[in-house]
This record gives structure tokens, sequence and C-alpha cells, in this order.
């Protein structure tokens, strides 16, 4: 009988992309995943260290699978707890120590590591729970299965992880590590096994992915751009994304790759964190405002129709009245299709925590709410720009209406069709007919029906007869 895995994931992307990794390490021992904790062997908390009180999060959620466990062992069934990722490397000794009944604690670079951990928690008589957060000095990708399941018609794929940039407000480099890039090869390889699986659309992933300088198949380093362009070439790949970057490594190879490349979609992500000069300085961003200004205007000569996102964190320590309309003032100027926003909140061990300057609650709160707001409406606007116009979908998901589909336009908007699962999986044309604040709704236009299905010889006659 198989055995029950759950896994709750918390943040970022590459959480995502580590959660399924971890599920195909643990296949052969025989565990099948689920989805909630009632009833599971195995319950793994995948933790994000970025988020505001992320470590009291996990703790609540921890009390409550306590209770789970109880009345598991109660009936005489054993059920393994573990803890994985960001928060777990950060803080694994204070969870074990809060936490009894958690059986497992790794980090982000030790989960291929994850099957024997489990064969010793299971035979473990100490009452203390197994860790295992150090920083290994083989690549966790040498160790890897490959994926057992298939990941859908959009994928992530891992090309890099760590960060030695330092920003005084950041855990990653002391989490994820120093950086490291995987080789060429072996991401060519997943990307290829990938889209015989079916994937269309792969969003490559990295805590600093455009600073990749990974080994190619000559021995020599190639850079994201490079990359973009051999991967572009596996045949059925359709789409090419990447985040997270970095604005002092976006160079003008990759920006020419976003003037050349048809397959890599006109969308990116470009964290800034602030406006203000003298707050990215005290943040170690090691550039300006106005650095960030002439890429973003490289980025736009060189892909007139690119949308942009970003990140920025209000209130950081020091950040004055000035420092605030600075960068209202950068927003206003470059006009985003969407951004992320927080207030500050100090991560212990961070430089950034020991500022004695730390910004009041309410000034903080009163400034993301201006911030907010001005990123909404430009968020609205350009949603609504849309409208009137023929947008290529790749239809993912049901909606929650009767008979709606979902999926992503190349600006990472979500897109709402009345059209048949058949469609699911596939990139249809959709003409755009009214927008809201954070989606769009539309209807089908034409559909990739010259390539329906690849793998199933019967699929492709059914979609040509019953063309739209």
């Amino acid at each position: 009988m198989a055995k029950k895995l759950y896994i709750k994931t918390y943040g970022c992307q590459m959480n995502v992309y580590d959660t399924n990794r971890m599920t195909d390490v643990l296949v052969p021992l025989g565990y099948e995943t689920v989805d909630g904790p009632e009833g599971a062997d195995m319950v793994i908390l995948n933790t994000c260290h970025i988020r505001e009180k992320a470590s009291e999060k996990v703790f609540s959620e921890l009390g409550q699978l306590r209770r789970i466990k109880e009345r598991r062992e109660s009936k005489g069934e054993k059920m393994l707890i573990g803890v994985a990722g960001c928060v777990a490397q950060a803080e694994g000794e204070e969870i074990l120590r809060r936490a009894k009944q958690v059986d497992l604690v790794f980090g982000p670079q030790t989960y291929h590591r994850l099957p024997e951990m489990v064969t010793q928690a299971l035979g473990n008589t100490t009452g203390r729970g197994i860790s295992d957060t150090d920083f290994p000095v083989e690549s966790k990708f040498d160790f890897l299965p490959e994926e057992s399941l298939p990941q859908g018609s959009s994928a992530f794929l891992s090309v890099q992880e760590g960060c030695d940039k330092f920003c005084t407000f950041c855990v990653v480099p002391y989490t994820r590590g120093a950086e490291f890039s995987r080789p060429v090869k072996s991401i060519i390889e997943e990307a290829k096994r990938l889209v015989l699986n079916g994937t269309k659309e792969i969003t490559l992933l990295g805590q600093n992915v455009n600073g990749f300088h990974g080994e190619a198949p000559d021995g020599k380093s190639w850079k994201l751009g490079r990359l973009l362009r051999a991967l572009a070439e596996v045949d059925g790949l359709e789409r090419l994304r990447y985040i997270t970057s970095h604005p002092n490594d976006m160079d003008d190879e990759l920006i020419k790759t976003h003037q050349e490349l048809s397959t890599l979609m006109p969308y990116l992500h470009l964290p800034i964190q602030s406006g203000s000069d003298r707050v990215l300085e005290m943040m170690n961003r090691k550039h300006t405002a106005d650095h960030y200004r002439k890429i973003i205007d490289k980025l736009r000569d060189a892909c007139p129709e690119i949308a942009l996102s970003s990140d920025f964190i209000v209130g950081f320590p020091g950040e004055s009245d000035r420092d605030f309309a600075e960068t209202i003032r950068l927003i206003t100027d470059i006009n985003y299709a969407q951004a992320y926003s927080f207030k500050y909140s100090p991560r212990p061990g961070t430089p950034a925590a020991g500022i004695d300057a730390q910004v009041p609650e309410d000034i903080k709160s009163q400034r993301l709410a201006m911030l907010q707001e001005l990123l909404n409406a430009q968020q609205i606007s350009f949603n609504q720009s849309m409208v009137g116009k023929n947008l290529s979908v790749l239809i993912e998901r049901k909606g929650r209406e009767e008979g709606q589909l979902g999926g992503r336009s190349p600006y990472m908007q979500s897109v709402f069709v009345q059209a048949p699962e058949r469609l699911m999986g596939h990139i249809v044309e959709v003409k755009i007919e009214s927008a809201q604040p954070n989606s769009l709704n539309g209807s089908v236009v034409t559909g990739d029906f010259d390539t329906l299905d690849r793998h199933t010889v019967n699929e492709k006659q059914t979609a040509m007869e019953a063309r739209i």
C-alpha cells in the first residue's frame, strides 16, 4: 500500500520547484502525494523566510500538525513531520527545541538526502528530530532523480541558486548559500523531458537568475542570454520566462535576447526595492535609481511591448519622507504592469535588523497604502489597454464558472474564457473583451490546432474536426 505524502509550500517559485523534486526523491520509498495533512504518513512544510512573521506562521502550523500526529499515534499509526526550506535552514535548532513533534529539519540544499533522513527518522528512538542544514560540497542537482510526475503545460526549471549580493534586508545568502549555476547540459536535458511530458512554457528560476554562469558543453561559461537561445531550440518548447533578476546582471546580451527571441515572453520582473539612492545604498543594492532607469530604457528600445514588474520595500530603516517620495517618482516614471510591495520587517541575522532608525509601523502602513494605490492604478490601466486586442493564452486550469478555462497571457495576466476542456494545455488566440484589476476576460479566436497533440495520435484529428 502506498504511503501518503502532503507537502505544504510557502513563498517563492523556487519552493514550488523544490516541492516537486522532494516528491520525486520520495517516490522510490513508496510515497504518493495527497491534498491535505489528515491521514498523511508524512507532512512536510516547505517554508519561506521572506514574508513577514514567517517563523510564527510555521510554528502555528506545527501546532495544528501536532494534534493530528497525536490522534494518529493514539491509534498506533506512525506519522512523520518535516520542516524544509529557508526557515528550516535559518532556525533549525529553534524548531527542534520548540516543536518536539518535528521529526525532520532540512535546508533547501539537502533535500536530495531526504530518503536517507526518512529512513533514519522511522527508526529514531532518541526523542529528538533529525537535522540536516549543512551546505554540502556536492550539488543536490547531481543526485536528484528524473522527474517522476508530469509538471503540466507550464513548468518551473531551476537553473541557479543562492546569491552573493548580500542586500542588507535579505536572508537568502544565509539560507540558500553562495551562487551556484547548473551545467547547461543538465538544464537542456531537463527541459526536453518536461516538453516530452506536455510542457509548453518553462520559467527558469534562480534567486539571482540573470547572474547565471553555467558550464557549457564546450567547457566555456554561458550567461543567461545564451542559455535562453539554446532552450529556444528545444523542439516543442513554445514559451520561455525567467525570474528573479538583479539590475546589476541585466547585461546587453540578455537585453538583446528580448529583442531577438520570439519564444521569450515580453515580460520581466526586475526588482529595485526603492527609488531613493540613499536607501539603495543602505540596502547594499550596488546600483542607483538612474542606473535602473537606463536599463529600462534599453529594454524598451529593444522590446517596445515589454511589460515590467518589480518589488518594493517601504519603511526600510532610516527611510525619510523624501526617500519615499523618490520611490513614488520612480514608479511614476517607469509605469509598471504589476508589482509586489511590502512593509519592511527585520530578518534575524541580517544587517538591516540591527539599524536603530526603524520606521514606526503607522508610517510604514501609510506609505504602503499610498504606494499600492499608485501601483494598482498602473496595473488596472495596463489591463484595460488590452481590451480589444488579441493575445496568445496558454490554457492551464479550470475557471470558477461552469465551462470556464483560465490561462496566462504573454504579460503574465490571468485570462479567462468560455471554452471546451480539450483546449486545456494548449495555446489559443483570445480576443480580450473586458479587464478587471487582476484578470482579463475574452473569447477564443483560434487555437494551436496544428500541434494539439504530439503524444496521442487520435486527439489531433478530434481537434481538427471540432475546430473553433
